[in-house]
């Protein structure tokens, strides 16, 4: 089969190799999928250039979310038969023809939902969805700031706590993307590159703060985020965009750019603070994701959740691709489709 193989990190004009692999077959609790698309996300980007801990030694077959139909199933797999059209989450290997995972990660997709959206669907949805209904219980009327909000997670979360009601303020880089935030229903868009989203959150709340904050940018961002908190606020930690200097001197300054945080200062003003890791909940939770894609999925029949799909590639445009997405030049998901 083909798949797309990270050899180098580096330029992604010349990280990537089309090879020829064996097709991978599922053992017991796995299933394995004819992939049809699959999605890009920014930790693909940050593998690439060498910045991601969790990624595969090199040659890699990166990819966390596929679409596509069921060819085979392992031992014990009893959710998912033969024929069946699904999305998958999976733990690298999305990068291919083929790909093979976690029965708990596997969903059968509506006949009404095409393979670009499923991939959104299945890591930036159900990212979304953890966050902001099973870590944060958002309510009516809650004031929620979203970073990035013309990403994939971001426009999740936008339709998230657009549907439970929030006031909702969000940041982008551009007038294109201040206008999708507006089109989505963002109450308070806001321009990071022209204005300080600390200064403009005071000035909108009356220096009251918000109550929660969705952070998938890191280092400063969330200094000033935990400022920007109102008593009571809860900020969850996503991840970590402007991460972009893999040397130790680069990696020590961001990391220091997040704050020092000790107990006595989240109890003192009531705030929380929230992280993480959807490859390690796959890994050690895989109840949660199968709970989650199946809340995504009846979130989407219900109209709640529509996802953007900023642009599909073919897989000979990967590097197009990935400059694409790491020039944050996106709005929405960014997918690949197999001809």
């Amino acid at each position: 089969m083909k798949a797309i193989a990270l050899v180098k990190t580096g330029p992604a004009a010349t990280a990537f190799e089309v090879r020829e692999i064996p097709k991978p077959q599922p053992q017991k609790d796995e299933v394995l999928i004819k992939v049809a698309a699959f999605g890009l996300n920014f930790a693909d980007v940050m593998a690439r250039k060498g910045m991601y801990k969790e990624a595969p030694p090199l040659p890699a077959i990166l990819g966390y979310d596929v679409a596509g139909s069921v060819e085979a199933i392992g031992e014990n797999v009893s959710t998912i038969k033969i024929g069946d059209r699904v999305m998958a989450m999976t733990r690298f290997g999305g990068y291919a023809e083929y790909a093979v995972t976690n029965a708990n990660a596997v969903a059968v997709v509506p006949g009404n939902i095409d393979n670009p959206s499923a991939t959104a669907l299945t890591t930036q949805y159900c990212t979304a969805y953890y966050a902001s209904a099973e870590m944060v219980n958002l309510h009516e009327g809650d004031k929620v700031l979203i970073h990035s909000g013309a990403g994939g997670v971001g426009t999740a979360l936008i339709q998230y706590a657009k549907y439970k009601q929030c006031e909702i303020f969000s940041t982008a880089g551009s007038d294109t993307k201040l206008n999708y935030l507006s089109s989505l229903g963002v109450n308070h868009p806001i321009n990071y590159v022209t204005h300080n989203f600390e200064t403009e959150i005071k000035n909108l709340t009356a220096s009251k703060g918000v109550d929660v904050i969705f952070d998938a940018v890191g280092g400063k961002s969330v200094k000033k985020g935990f400022r920007s908190l109102a008593t009571g606020g809860r900020m969850v930690c996503y991840g970590a965009a402007e991460m972009n200097n893999k040397n130790i001197f680069g990696k020590l300054k961001f990391a220091l750019d997040f704050g020092f945080y000790h107990p006595i200062m989240l109890i003192g003003p009531a705030k929380t603070i929230i992280g993480i890791n959807m490859l390690r909940i796959a890994d050690n939770k895989p109840a949660v994701i199968q709970r989650c894609l199946e809340a995504v999925i009846q979130l989407t029949l219900k109209g709640v959740f529509i996802p953007t799909i900023a642009k599909v590639f073919k897989p000979e445009d990967i590097a197009i691709a990935h400059d694409y997405l790491e020039k944050r030049k996106s709005i929405g998901k960014v997918v690949m489709e197999w001809s």
